[in-house]
């Protein structure tokens, strides 16, 4: 190996934030921290997520976010199926209605004509702000008459040129 090309190995000790769980290995990293293992001073270097904590290795469903993005995920899957299941309710409502009896859909009418009249009840009963009635307005003044305007000199047509028709030529005569 040629001198001084390669970068310095160090003693290393990788933590795991989430399941601290250690692992010592060498490596090019270094860090202000240090862990002294079996004798040996190691630069301690804080990982999120390594084989210890991912669902691949371990097999659990277990999520790990330091971010707030699987939070966001789920917020956006129940918003999702309650969308869903909004849109099932009234497409069930739909078919419910087309296949309802015409005695059936007279009825459900009527209860809807008393709902609404029940709730018109209501709000009619509400008390309701009234306005403060308008004063009574001064008659409003006349604006002063604008003198008339000059009437503008009547223009003369301009005439077009005529066309002078060209002059004939004589015809020409034919051998005899």
């Amino acid at each position: 190996m040629k001198p001084e090309i390669h970068p310095k190995l160090n003693h290393v000790v990788f933590v795991d934030s989430s399941s601290k769980a250690e692992f010592a290995t060498l490596s090019t990293l270094t860090s202000e921290e240090k862990k002294k293992i079996n004798g040996v001073d190691h630069f301690v270097i804080h990982v999120e997520i390594s084989s210890a904590s991912h669902p691949f290795y371990t097999g659990e469903k277990m999520l790990i976010d330091t971010a707030g993005r699987v939070d966001k995920f789920r917020a956006r899957m129940e918003h999702s199926k309650k969308m869903k299941a909004e849109h099932d309710a009234r497409a069930h409502k739909k078919d419910e209605i087309k296949k309802e009896t015409l005695e059936e859909k007279i009825t459900r009418k009527a209860v809807e004509n008393t709902e609404a009249k029940e709730e018109a009840r209501v709000e009619a009963a509400k008390p309701v702000a009234k306005k403060p009635a308008p004063k009574p307005s001064k008659p409003a003044k006349k604006p002063a008459a604008k003198p008339a305007k000059k009437a503008a000199p009547a223009k003369k047509p301009i005439a077009k040129p005529t066309k002078k028709p060209a002059p004939k030529k004589p015809a020409k005569k034919g051998k005899k």
